[in-house]
């Protein structure tokens, strides 16, 4: 009897509602995941929310750890250190990514100056625009620009010379977390690992058209790979089975494939190796592999000699640089023109040692752990 009554009012209740010239808006359940925690990326509601769950937000960087769709910006302080901004002045970010770098960079200007700051990835660079712009940097004093810093000489024509530049040369988090984007080995998703998906062939586009000598030296060049060999010829040999390799679990598969016949021929030799041992090497054979075709899919090494050479004309007399590296061949190409225009009197002074993260920040963000600086200041 309760229940018809209290049926019967919300009925009435609606219908008044709708009478009064009112919208009835369904209700909308709060997302939900199987288990105590989210697994997947789409699940993890709370984490792509940071403004509205701050707490989670925090929870998450507390165990050392970068919540969905989040990028912790590194080296932050030491960057700063490194350019010494003053209010006024002109600058650049080569890589805008999440907007930690920039809007350290904007502070650091008080209201007075001007940064501009390139992305070549449209769907996060329209992102971080909306989170600044609603963070005070308006376009008063913020400009994104959507280009590769390969195009830093036709930008500094436009906007230059800078006072400071800086440039971090790492993949996003929120490009890695997200399975879509392939950037991941972790994470099943397409096999793309495009910066602009938009644009270009995609890594297993690019992965199926490649000659197996083409792979080995691409391997080699782009991560120090110690099995290009087995691994190009394994490639090739399930493309000309008529395999495909279209997701990042697909070409997984065959990295461990190859790492078991590997381990078992070194086994019959005597060579043994522990299960933990062999779970850091798949890890590691991973990354590299990952990176090696993310290089070359990207045109990497040819954009940074692009932006590289043209630097020392984007710069202003005493203008400063930064540029942060995550892998040995960025770095090498980083060390090598600076200390090139050095020699030259391009710089007056340079970082004579590599400036690495402290320990308390890798620990934060463990992704910090193989970052390198470097810097160096115009004459």
């Amino acid at each position: 009897m309760e229940k018809e009554k209290f049926e019967n009012i919300n009925i009435e209740g609606s219908a008044q509602g709708a009478a009064n010239g009112e919208e009835q808006k369904p209700h909308k359940r709060r997302p939900h995941y199987s288990g105590t925690h989210p697994r997947s990326y789409k699940e993890k509601y709370k984490e792509l929310n940071p403004e509205k769950y701050g707490d989670t937000i925090a929870k998450v960087k507390q165990k050392g750890s970068t919540p969905a769709g989040m990028h912790i910006s590194i080296m932050v302080k030491e960057v700063l250190d490194a350019l010494q901004i003053q209010p006024g002045m002109i600058g650049l970010d080569g890589t805008l990514g999440y907007g930690g770098h920039s809007s350290a960079m904007m502070k650091e200007l008080q209201g007075q100056g001007h940064l501009y700051s390139l992305d070549l990835d449209p769907i996060e660079m329209a992102k971080t625009k909306a989170r600044l712009n609603e963070n005070g940097f308006g376009d008063d004093i913020f400009t994104p620009i959507h280009t590769n810093f390969a195009n830093l000489a036709e930008v500094a024509s436009q906007h230059g010379p800078f006072d400071f530049l800086m440039a971090d040369l790492g993949v996003s988090s929120m490009q890695i977390d997200n399975p879509e984007r392939g950037f991941s080995y972790k994470l099943d998703g397409p096999l793309d690992l495009r910066m602009d998906p938009t644009k270009g062939e995609s890594a297993a586009q690019r992965l199926a058209s490649l000659e197996e000598d083409e792979l080995i030296s691409i391997l080699i060049e782009n991560s120090d790979e110690p099995y290009a060999e087995e691994l190009a010829a394994a490639i090739r040999k399930h493309f000309w089975k008529g395999g495909k390799i279209d997701t990042t679990t697909d070409l997984r598969n065959i990295i461990d494939e190859v790492l078991e016949k590997i381990w078992a021929k070194n086994s019959k030799k005597g060579y043994n190796i522990s299960k933990e041992d062999k779970k850091e090497e798949e890890k590691k054979t991973c990354q590299r592999v990952f990176q090696a075709l993310r290089i070359e899919v990207n045109s990497e090494f040819d954009n940074l000699y692009s932006f590289l050479e043209a630097l020392p004309h984007a710069m202003k007399s005493g203008g400063r640089i930064a540029i942060l590296t995550f892998h040995s061949g960025e770095d090498r190409l980083v060390k090598k023109a600076f200390k090139a225009g050095q020699k030259a009197g391009i710089y007056s002074e340079i970082s004579e040692e590599v400036i690495r993260p402290s320990r308390e920040e890798c620990f934060v963000n463990p992704r910090a752990r193989s970052t390198k600086l470097r810097f160096a200041k115009k004459a």
